[in-house]
């Protein structure tokens, strides 16, 4: 059997069959050698390569006895330059870009204070204890909810998406965490896929991507609401530093009480001027109101018998008390009272030795 061969040369005719295998030709300015790639090996491409595309292909020559020709069956394959990663990376973008899933418009706040925080990562990863560090030592009180999963590897993508979904359905979570330590673009590649992106866009809960070191950018990256640089950060980013919040709750606290004794002195100060105003306007209320009873009473005793006394008239009374109002009241011999301003007198009627004038006869 002949040892393994790198062999350089331009894709021409890539095909993926049904079942799985991928069949193609590499070429050159001189001759064109055909290749087969089978299901298992063909699983780990990120992308089908583009036509006229070089690259760089490991596997065994063998003989295709049915035509007689030479084939490589490869099993590793990528692209010279930035390869089969950058270009599967770039058409994935280029169709999130243009379904507006990457838009910075779509993005939504993380919660400043939640009360739980899901995580998405592998729990046997360096990732998840991070986590739990920062969230301890920021947020004890926090709540931490873990959807283990693989983050690498075959079904690593479908499984990442799977437990995003499971968050959204639960609906146990403030805010949701993905991620995972670093890792060559092999090892990074699940937050890559499309089933995985799609699952970010479509989580009612806001998401954190956290995948591998600052340098790395995914597209898990591109599509979350918030990219942090690694899973230290992320945790970091969504729950609040405890120190920091006492001090703010305490600082807080000093301005509500001092807001509470300004808003009391205001208060006080207040009452006190509209009671001061309201005892002026007494005063003056009772002033005005004594001078009309006083103008009042001086009128209805200028009305008064007793008015008329005070001024120099007198009143004669019978002894019943009745007043004595014409001459014939006034009977020779009778006695009678004639009240003064300041008393009473005892009076008498007296025959008249003076002529009466009737004014009837004078009249005939």
């Amino acid at each position: 059997m002949l040892p393994p061969l790198r062999v350089v040369g331009e894709v021409t005719n890539f095909v993926r069959a049904r079942s799985g295998h991928c069949y193609f030709s590499l070429r050159d300015e001189d001759a064109q050698l055909r290749c087969v790639m089978w299901r298992d090996e063909a699983r780990r491409l990120p992308t089908t390569p583009a036509e006229g595309m070089e690259v760089r292909a490991l596997g065994r020559l063998t003989l295709y006895e049915s035509r007689g020709e030479f084939q490589l069956v490869v099993s590793d394959l990528e692209g010279r330059g930035e390869g089969l990663w950058k270009l599967a990376f770039d058409r994935l973008r280029a169709r999130l870009d243009g379904e507006g899933l990457t838009s910075p418009l779509r993005k939504r706040p993380i919660p400043r204070y939640p009360a739980c925080v899901g995580v998405v990562t592998s729990a046997s990863g360096a990732a998840l204890h991070d986590i739990l560090t920062v969230i301890r030592r920021r947020a004890p009180w926090t709540e931490v909810v873990l959807a283990s999963c693989r983050v690498q590897g075959d079904s690593a993508a479908e499984e990442i998406a799977a437990a995003v979904r499971l968050f959204g359905l639960a609906r146990c979570a403030d805010v949701l965490i993905v991620g995972r330590g670093g890792g060559s673009v092999e090892d990074l590649w699940a937050f890559n896929e499309e089933v995985v992106a799609r699952a970010l866009a479509e989580s009612p809960i806001p998401t954190v991507s956290a995948v591998g070191h600052e340098t790395d950018v995914t597209i898990a990256d591109l599509v979350a609401d918030l990219r942090a640089p690694t899973p230290s950060a992320a945790a970091e980013a969504v729950v609040p530093d405890g120190t920091v919040l006492r001090r703010h709750l305490e600082s807080l606290g000093r301005f509500l009480s001092n807001s509470v004794q300004e808003r009391l002195a205001g208060a006080r100060h207040e009452m006190e001027a509209t009671g001061s105003e309201l005892a002026r306007l007494g005063e003056r209320t009772i002033t005005a109101r004594s001078d009309r009873l006083r103008a009042s009473a001086a009128h209805l005793h200028a009305l008064s018998p007793l008015g008329a006394l005070a001024r120099g008239f007198a009143v004669p009374l019978d002894a019943d008390g009745t007043i004595l109002r014409r001459t014939a009241d006034f009977r020779p011999g009778a006695g009678f009272d004639l009240r003064l301003v300041d008393g009473t007198v005892s009076c008498r009627v007296e025959p008249s030795t003076a002529p009466v004038h009737d004014s009837r006869r004078s009249s005939r």
